[in-house]
């Protein structure tokens, strides 16, 4: 069988115990027998769409290609347990994030700050949190539109300013919300 997938999905095919695969940089999955690829990915082939925004998602999709081809799943090693870190604090920090309100500008960003357990707001909050390819939009024409009442932005590097490892970069990106959502005013 041949299967093929892009940079930013081959870890996760490797993680979910796939032996031979091979990685396409241009999209071009012309003779296929399966692509593993993203879930917003236009495809013509047979694939297996997946999702790699969040720690859940990421174990998701190599618990989904594993059991799609029967493969047995590798060791994530130290990172299950950032995972774990991040989405499964205890109690009070988990009341301390329900009560930090935060609007997003990005699907994937949307997808992290729910999964951490902070409150999404559309209106009045104490964070602003971006994607970088937005930077200059937030700095030129929504500053002027937005109300901040208070709130702090933060900027979160997006897939071209990130390790193409979903693992790592889902750590970054929790690490940099951990630390600027969760501190003290």
């Amino acid at each position: 069988m041949k299967i093929l997938t892009t940079p930013m999905c081959q870890e996760v095919v490797r993680l979910a115990g796939v032996l031979e695969y091979t990685v396409v940089s241009d999209n071009n999955f012309e003779g296929a027998d399966l692509a593993i690829v993203l879930s917003e990915t236009n495809i013509n082939v047979k694939s297996i769409k997946i999702k790699l925004n969040t720690f859940k998602q990421i174990y998701g999709s190599i618990d989904q290609i594993s059991s799609t081809l029967g493969t047995k799943k590798l060791d994530m090693g130290s990172l299950q347990k950032d995972y774990l870190a991040y989405t499964t604090p205890e109690r009070k920090v988990l009341d301390k994030r329900k009560k930090i309100k935060v609007k997003v500008y990005s699907t994937f960003i949307r997808d992290i700050v729910e999964d951490m357990g902070f409150t999404l707001v559309k209106e009045k909050p104490n964070f602003l949190v971006f994607p970088d390819y937005l930077k200059d939009d937030i700095n030129n024409n929504l500053m002027e539109k937005i109300d901040f009442n208070g709130s702090r932005t933060v900027e979160l590097p997006s897939h071209k300013n990130a390790p193409e490892n979903p693992l790592e970069r889902a750590q970054i990106r929790y690490q940099i919300l951990e630390n600027k959502l969760c501190m003290k005013p």
